[in-house]
């Protein structure tokens, strides 16, 4: 082979190397204008767990940077449509879903990426579920499987989390010390912070205070009330008082069904459905 050769084929894998890295480009690009905003959209949503069916033509919009409640009883699919948001369900054998659910203008289940999504929709659970790592680390995980690895990106990620999570003066002198030597509502903040390192346009939170003290649940509140100014709230709780505190808009839930959905003042100042006012005044549920 020639010089002419080997310096053709030199500009030829150059030029490869060029467009694979501009293909990237252009697709991180594209990607992060999939979601638009953090608003949702579900309509007609029905799913089974095998012949059961968990949920029944289920329709309500979402709006952006806003703190939204669903409430009703066990069983009813609260949280069986929350985990539809960030696609939880595909994990479970025998689940099966119909209807269209949109983030952000993106239909999730046909045109969103899985990894894509659930950067943009976090999600807290009722129990806190950290890794056995250092507090560091733990907020540290999602932006590394996103590709960050530079550390001062990292330590700016972890501090403003924390700070977001208002923690930050309760962990700035133990970030290396394992999460898990936390108290329950540090952990479970510490997971709102984990959540909200990824930079999410909605957060999902499945009662997160229901194991929680009186203080720890006031913090958390505290904190809900601060996150919408950045990004939309979804909060499944069993707590009326706290919808009534937390929210501006609540959903509730009987048997499957949305059986009424306004804005939360509306909602227990004046319910239009029997069903709901039962509800809210402890006649049942």
């Amino acid at each position: 082979m020639t010089r002419e050769d080997n310096t053709k084929n030199e500009k030829t894998q150059s030029d490869k190397k060029t467009n694979i890295l501009s293909g990237l480009i252009k697709k991180k690009e594209n990607s992060a204008d999939v979601f638009k905003d953090g608003s949702v959209s579900v309509k007609n949503a029905n799913l089974w767990y095998g012949d059961f069916q968990a949920l029944k033509d289920v329709s309500l919009e979402i709006p952006d940077r806003k703190v939204t409640a669903f409430i009703g009883p066990s069983g009813c699919g609260k949280s069986t449509l929350l985990k539809c948001l960030n696609r939880m369900n595909d994990l479970i054998e025998g689940c099966r879903i119909e209807g269209r659910f949109e983030v952000g203008g993106t239909d999730i289940y046909k045109s969103a990426d899985v990894n894509l999504l659930r950067k943009n929709v976090g999600m807290v659970f009722q129990k806190p579920n950290l890794f056995p790592m250092s507090i560091y680390d733990n907020i540290c995980y999602g932006p590394r499987t996103h590709g960050i690895r530079k550390k001062s990106e990292l330590d700016e990620i972890v501090e403003r989390s924390l700070k977001e999570a208002a923690m930050w003066d309760e962990a700035k002198n133990r970030l290396s010390k394992s999460a898990l030597g936390m108290s329950g509502g540090q952990q479970q903040r510490l997971c709102i912070a984990r959540a909200l390192a990824v930079r999410p346009k909605v957060l999902l939170l499945d009662e997160p205070t229901s194991a929680l003290d009186p203080i720890s649940t006031g913090k958390i509140e505290e904190l809900t009330s601060e996150l919408k100014k950045e990004l939309t709230v979804i909060i499944v709780t069993h707590n009326m008082q706290q919808a009534t505190r937390i929210a501006d808009k609540t959903a509730f839930f009987l048997l499957g069904e949305l059986i009424e959905y306004s804005d939360t003042e509306e909602l227990f100042i004046n319910p239009e459905d029997p069903r709901t006012e039962r509800y809210i005044t402890g006649k049942f549920g």
